[in-house]
This record gives C-alpha cells, sequence and structure tokens, in this order.
C-alpha cells in the first residue's frame, strides 16, 4: 500500500481511561475531518479489543505537503488541543 513519495505514519495513542468518555468523541470528529482533507489517502485509529485505553494509528498521505497540511489542521481542532499532553508512539516513514 502506498507509492513513492506517501507519507505513512503508524503506532499507538493512548488515552486514559478516565479520559475515554471525554476525548474519544473527539477522536472520531478528528477523524471524519482528516479522511476529507486533500491528499488524505487512508485514516484508520482503531482502540485496542484487549486494552482499551490504546489506539492503533494508521494514516496514509499523498504526499509531505499533504501530510504537513494534515498536522497543521489537527492542532487546531478541537481533538488537537485535547490530545496534546497523550502518550504517542508513532512512525514516519517516505514510502
Amino acid at each position: 500500500m502506498g507509492k513513492p513519495g506517501n507519507i505513512r505514519l503508524t503506532g499507538t495513542i493512548v488515552i486514559p481511561m478516565d479520559q475515554l468518555e471525554e476525548l474519544v468523541p473527539l477522536l472520531e470528529e478528528h477523524i471524519i475531518l482528516t479522511r476529507k482533507e486533500p491528499g488524505c489517502l487512508h485514516f484508520d485509529v482503531t482502540q485496542d479489543a484487549e486494552t482499551p485505553e490504546l489506539f492503533h494509528v494508521s494514516e496514509l498521505f499523498i504526499d509531505a505537503c499533504a501530510f504537513d497540511a494534515h498536522q497543521r489542521k489537527g492542532a487546531q481542532r478541537r481533538w488537537g488541543a485535547a490530545s496534546a499532553d497523550l502518550d504517542r508512539d508513532f512512525h514516519k516513514e517516505t514510502l
């Protein structure tokens, strides 16, 4: 999956149990908005079946410009501000 020049980001994000009720709706809104962004080829965030506070992230953007635009937009959304301090373990690569 992916073509030369695409940007892929994979990894995990942890939403503490006591913040799930507040943050999951913001995350769901962020996912919907991201999938509509120009240059977004794939964007999934799925909750781990065995560890509910762990979310698996898989993103694919057409190029670095689209990925960078996504990062800026995400930071401006309600999800961006509310999730700024969450633990993330991401790996970004150019295909």
